[in-house]
C-alpha cells in the first residue's frame, strides 16, 4: 500500500471511517433500513475521502503495537455509535405520540410494519415516523447532520478519551425529552379523550339502558382523528424545531 498511501495516511483513513460508519448507520435518512447497504458504504467512503484533508492532520501517530491500533478503532467506533444513537433516539418521540393518539382513539390494535424500527408499531406511529423523516429531508436538516459529523472531530478529538459520563447523561436526557415531547404532541387528542370519556360516563349514568358503547366508539375514532389531522401541521413544526436544536448541539 505504500505505493498509494503511507501507513499514517491509511491509519488516519481507517479512524475517520470508523467514526463515520456507525453515524451513517444510525442517523435518520441515511441510516434507514430500506437504504441499500452499498449506498451507505459508498457514502461513508466518499465522506471519509472528503474529510481526510480536513481532519487527517489531527490523527495521532500509529501506535507501536496492534492493541493500540485496535483500541483507537474501537474508541472511534464508540464515539460514532454514541452520536448516531442519540440522533436516532429522538425519533422515538413521534412513535410515542402515535402510540398515545392510537390508544386514545381506540386504534391501538392497528399495527403496521415500521421501516424505521425493528418491531411493528401502531399505524399512526408509523405514519408520524415517516412524516418526521420527510420533514428532515425537506427542511434540509440532513445537512446539519453532515455538519455535526465534521464538528464532532472538534468536540471529540482523536486524542481525547470517550466521555462516558457525559454520553450517559445526554442519552438519559434525550430519552426523557423524547417521551415528554411525544406526550406534548399528542396533548390535543389526549385532552379531547379525557373530556369525551367524562361526557360518555355521565351519559351512561343518566341513561343506563342506552347502548353507549356502540355510539361512543365511532364518535371517538372520528372526532379523535379529526383533531389529530387539524393539529398535524403544528405537531410537525414543533417536532422539527426540537430536533434541529438537538442536532445543533453537535453541529
Amino acid at each position: 500500500m505504500e505505493h498509494y498511501a503511507t501507513g499514517q495516511q491509511m491509519f488516519a483513513g481507517i479512524l475517520i471511517f470508523s467514526r463515520l460508519g456507525p453515524i451513517l448507520m444510525l442517523i435518520p435518512g441515511f441510516g434507514e433500513a430500506f437504504v441499500p447497504v452499498r449506498i451507505r458504504l459508498s457514502l461513508g467512503l466518499a465522506l471519509a475521502f472528503v474529510l481526510f484533508p480536513v481532519v487527517g492532520g489531527a490523527v495521532p501517530t500509529i501506535p507501536a503495537d496492534i492493541s493500540g491500533v485496535a483500541g483507537a478503532v474501537i474508541k472511534e467506533t464508540a464515539i460514532g455509535l454514541m452520536i448516531g444513537t442519540i440522533l436516532r433516539m429522538f425519533m422515538s418521540s413521534l412513535v410515542a405520540a402515535g402510540e398515545l393518539v392510537s390508544i386514545q382513539t381506540t386504534l391501538g390494535f392497528a399495527q403496521t410494519a415500521n421501516p424505521g424500527q425493528a418491531a411493528p408499531s401502531t399505524t399512526i406511529g408509523t405514519f408520524l415516523g415517516l412524516l418526521g423523516l420527510v420533514l428532515i429531508l425537506t427542511t434540509n436538516l440532513h445537512y446539519l447532520f453532515l455538519s455535526a459529523i465534521v464538528r464532532s472531530y472538534t468536540i471529540f478529538p482523536f486524542t481525547r478519551a470517550i466521555p462516558l459520563g457525559d454520553a450517559n447523561a445526554l442519552a438519559i436526557q434525550t430519552v426523557a425529552q423524547s417521551f415528554a415531547l411525544g406526550f406534548q404532541l399528542a396533548a390535543p387528542v389526549v385532552a379531547f379523550s379525557i373530556v369525551f370519556n367524562v361526557a360518555v360516563g355521565l351519559v351512561g349514568r343518566v341513561m343506563p339502558q342506552f347502548q353507549i358503547f356502540f355510539v361512543a366508539s365511532p364518535l371517538m375514532v372520528l372526532l379523535g382523528l379529526s383533531i389529530f389531522a387539524l393539529s398535524l401541521g403544528l405537531m410537525g413544526m414543533v417536532w422539527i424545531d426540537h430536533y434541529q436544536n438537538l442536532a445543533a448541539r453537535f453541529g
